[in-house]
């Protein structure tokens, strides 16, 4: 497999976990996101959003978008499993995940910040937006998992929504987010890079790291 991906992006963050969890290897292609090489028309034939990221597979076959590559992994790989069985739990573990994926990342990430900055607005107020968007996203996960004893957001082993929250908790703190406002994500945090496979994935260990 070929994994196109960036060392800061979150999503490919959440796509190289899985991949470490499952004992996966995969080839890394990196592409810099902030010199553009994601909207060259070699990697927009691969995945026509110019998004990262991209997994190629053995057999030439595309996925994009990181939940939907980190579900097929699951099926395709299911052991050791990343949703719960039990369809309740398996709903809440989507939910906080898509809580983290889709409505608190993308309007934080690179694309929306520099079309911030592209309406005028100035590199203060951009970074205010990128932790608010942060702080309100992250304080809607403390409550979801509140009552969840862990030490993993949903029980005693990591799920989809612990490969979402840790990338999202390093964003946060990238944008100046003081995330002691939030000490049971901080516990899933600290159980979950205990393990090789996320303490393996993050940015500043991958090759183009910077």
């Amino acid at each position: 497999m070929k994994l196109h991906g960036y060392f800061r992006s979150a999503a490919a963050y959440r796509v190289r976990i899985a991949l470490n969890l499952k004992g996966l290897p995969a080839y890394h292609l990196p592409r810099h996101l902030r010199k553009g090489e994601q909207t060259a028309p070699a990697f927009l034939a691969i995945n026509p959003q110019g998004l990262v990221p991209a997994l190629e597979g053995d057999k030439g076959e595309v996925l994009t978008q990181s939940q939907a590559i980190i579900e097929w992994l699951d099926e395709t790989y299911p052991d050791p499993p990343l949703l719960p069985n039990d369809p309740l739990r398996r709903a809440k573990v989507r939910a906080f995940a898509m809580a983290l994926a889709c409505d608190t990342h993308p309007v934080q990430n690179l694309k929306v910040l520099n079309r911030l900055r592209q309406l005028g607005l100035a590199e203060e107020k951009v970074t205010e937006w990128a932790a608010w968007t942060n702080r309100e996203g992250l304080s809607a996960c403390e409550a979801l998992v509140a009552n969840e004893t862990g030490p993993f957001c949903f029980g005693d082993k990591p799920s989809l929504a612990d490969l979402c929250l840790v990338p999202q908790l390093g964003n946060a703190r990238r944008f100046g987010v003081d995330v002691s406002a939030f000490p049971r994500l901080l516990k899933a945090e600290a159980a979950a890079k205990e393990m090789m496979a996320f303490a393996d994935a993050a940015p500043e260990r991958q090759a183009d790291a910077e």
